[in-house]
Order: C-alpha cells, then structure tokens, then sequence
C-alpha cells in the first residue's frame, strides 16, 4: 500500500476548502473521516510532504483565516494558535 500523507482540518468547511486547494494545485487529494484529507506521498514522500504543507499555508494565509498548520508525527494538523 502507497504511503500516504495525512491532514487534518479544525472543521469541515475548512477541510472543504482546502482539498479543493490541493486538487487545484495539481496533487491527488481525497476525503477522509469527518475533517481528514490523504494525498499519497509518491515517491519523495518529504517533497511531497514539503509540497502540501507549503499549500495549506499558502491557503490559511488567502482566506484569513486565524489558523496555524503544524506537522506531528507525519500528519499536518490545521488549529488555532496556542496563545
């Protein structure tokens, strides 16, 4: 089974976004659970780590929105700032 990275969004709507984010940036993404996201890593699994994490900044930064993305062990967890 191919490797797969893993996001998970604060809300659903957020997830939404995103995903569709992802598709238009040309990476296979598809909806997981309630607000989790998988694209498959490929073969250069930190590029292609690199690549989506890049893409939800770039996607909390043009909506606004009050979110900070973080990597926890190999997932990519969108939350609101700690303080």
């Amino acid at each position: 089974m191919a490797s797969m990275i893993h996001v998970e969004a604060a809300r659903i709507p957020d997830r939404d976004r995103l995903l569709r984010e992802l598709e238009e940036a040309g990476l296979e993404a598809r909806a997981v659970d309630e607000v989790g996201i998988e694209v498959p890593a490929g073969d250069d699994e930190a590029q292609r780590s690199d690549d989506v994490f890049s893409q939800v900044q770039d996607t909390i930064m043009s909506i606004g929105a009050p979110f900070v993305p973080i990597k926890h062990e190999g997932v990519i967890y969108i939350r609101p700032p700690l303080s």
